[in-house]
């Protein structure tokens, strides 16, 4: 995404290797870039997956994003703050820390309480909003809760079809419609239920059918331009400095062991930075301490930075892909919500490098695409050596992905020249948004026709040149490790042969040509036995 980087960075510490995943982003003025919370099957109960939330709004943005809040591991519910575009879901935690998005792109990071009541025809009355049914207050239950109350006994519901939707530090006002025994109550849309349980007698009575009910939820400090917001902590950078001691609602091992971690903070000039550290996984990355997060945050240039949910739950992904290596036995962990950066541009997927289009089956077409969320006037064009240019797609596009497939030929069907060649493409949407991307890549014939021929523990590699490089050989495992490597050597052109005598196993032949026109590479795969 424009102006969004994505690192993967790798220290050896004393206590082992620590693998940090980073992405910086542009300060997220509402323009052309958000960062907001995503709640997990768009209902306060149950949980999901990062990459699949990311699946359930690519739609309407191109997005980048880490886990978010703690949550309940039986029901999933978020057990701190959620506001999602001015509307309070859940009520934050008051022992630790909340993330706040202001509507001008500042992050705030804040002890917040709530103070909510309820007020019939009698005397205010406390109540929580979407709170589980292990609670003994009153409670509110939007639709953000799901589509019914909790199947309780002995509680009083007042149903009301009707109720603006919760904004926090306002007075709440509707005509209760119904009241009713015993839970598992539909929430109407647009509407709510007030659910008292201890206080069942006081809503019976002063909120019959008919009455005109006021909810209030006040916030401390009242957060009066913050936007959006999800539940976390600690704090673990605060003014710039790191900060040891939170005296958050944390235990002593939750902060000082090392595991995986999850961040969010931002620097002075705006930019905001996700981070994901994997943990608990000895020999690949250990993780860091709270304290050594805060260190790593400040370090980054922020001013400002808390913690997410930790150990399993770390996870970093881009558009609907996973980024990181979670630390849970069954990989990526499902979740209550998940903070997300929020892209409304055009946006072009990565492409393959080289494009190699030689007859050998290797590389011979490079796929392109782009997406754009809004209705577009979009121009895609495929820029050449030379000053070649071709025209792949202009006009008015709906929201969606279009895809391409190019062969590395001109528009009369003749071979494209050979060198480096960018896709771009330029959209200006129907709010008049301009954006752009461009992926570069080049076109490379030099190498194809890889063989990899194995007899016994004997590898015999055969390839074919259509102009002189330099080659490298490596053998690597499936999974990428490198097993050997042959000495570098300048063929010119033709067929060429190299060999390798390895133990039995599984393998990857990596051969790569360098020139002028820049590196190609071919693999194939093959397998040495005892014989």
């Amino acid at each position: 995404m424009t102006g969004v980087v994505y690192s993967r960075q790798v220290e050896f510490t004393a206590h082992g290797p620590v693998v940090v995943h980073l992405i910086s982003a542009p300060k997220p003025t509402g323009d052309l870039y958000q960062l907001k919370p995503v709640l997990s099957n768009n209902a306060i109960l149950g949980k999901e997956r990062l990459t699949a939330m990311q699946d359930d709004v690519s739609s309407v943005a191109t997005v980048a994003g880490v886990n978010g809040d703690l949550f309940a591991s039986g029901d999933g519910h978020p057990t701190g703050a959620l506001i999602r575009s001015g509307i309070l879901d859940s009520g934050p935690s008051g022992l630790r820390s909340s993330i706040g998005i202001d509507g001008d792109g500042g992050l705030h990071v804040d002890r917040v309480t709530m103070a909510g009541t309820w007020k019939g025809t009698g005397q205010r009355r406390a109540v929580d909003v979407n709170d589980p049914a292990t609670t003994k207050r009153s409670v509110l239950y939007t639709p953000a809760w799901g589509l019914r109350t909790p199947p309780e006994r002995n509680s009083v519901e007042a149903i009301l079809s009707s109720f603006p939707a919760a904004a926090p530090n306002t007075d709440l006002r509707a005509t209760v419609t119904q009241v009713v025994d015993g839970g598992n109550q539909a929430i109407p849309p647009g509407g709510a239920v007030l659910v008292a349980r201890t206080d069942a007698q006081f809503l019976r009575t002063e909120a019959p059918v008919g009455t005109d009910l006021s909810v209030t939820l006040l916030l401390t400090p009242q957060w009066g331009n913050v936007v959006d917001a999800v539940g976390g902590g600690p704090v673990v950078v605060r003014d710039g400095k790191p900060v040891f001691r939170s005296l958050e609602d944390f235990t002593t091992a939750q902060l000082s062991t090392r595991s995986a971690r999850t961040a969010v903070g931002q620097t002075a000039d705006g930019r905001v930075i996700l981070a994901a550290v994997d943990g608990s996984q000895p020999g690949y990355s250990t993780g860091l301490t709270n304290f050594e997060l805060a260190l790593m945050m400040m370090r980054l240039g922020a001013v400002t930075a808390s913690a997410l949910d930790a150990g399993p739950s770390t996870t970093i992904a881009f558009d609907g892909k996973l980024l990181n290596r979670p630390s849970g036995a069954g990989g990526e962990r499902a979740v209550a919500d998940a903070l997300m950066l929020f892209y409304y541009g055009v946006y072009a997927p990565a492409v393959d490098d080289v494009l190699s289009p030689n007859g050998d089956g290797q590389g011979e077409t490079e796929a392109l695409s782009y997406k754009v969320v809004r209705p577009s006037t979009v121009t895609a064009t495929l820029s050449g050596p030379g000053g070649a240019s071709i025209k792949l797609d202009s006009g008015q596009r709906a929201p969606g992905v279009y895809k391409f497939t190019w062969p590395g030929t001109n528009a009369d069907s003749s071979p494209a020249p050979e060198g480096k060649w960018a896709f771009s493409v330029d959209a200006t949407d129907d709010q008049g948004r301009q954006t752009s991307a461009d992926r570069q890549f080049s076109v490379n014939k030099t190498l194809g026709f890889v063989t990899a021929a194995a007899r016994g523990r004997r590898l015999t590699a055969s390839f074919r040149l259509v102009r002189p490089a330099r080659v490298t050989t490596r053998i690597e495992t499936p999974g990428g490790a490198i097993v050997g490597t042959l000495p570098t050597r300048s063929l010119g052109t033709g067929t060429a042969t190299a060999t390798w005598r390895g133990t039995p196993g599984r393998y990857v032949l990596s051969i790569t040509a360098t020139n002028d026109l820049g590196p190609v590479e071919q693999t194939a795969a093959f397998r040495l036995t005892r014989g």
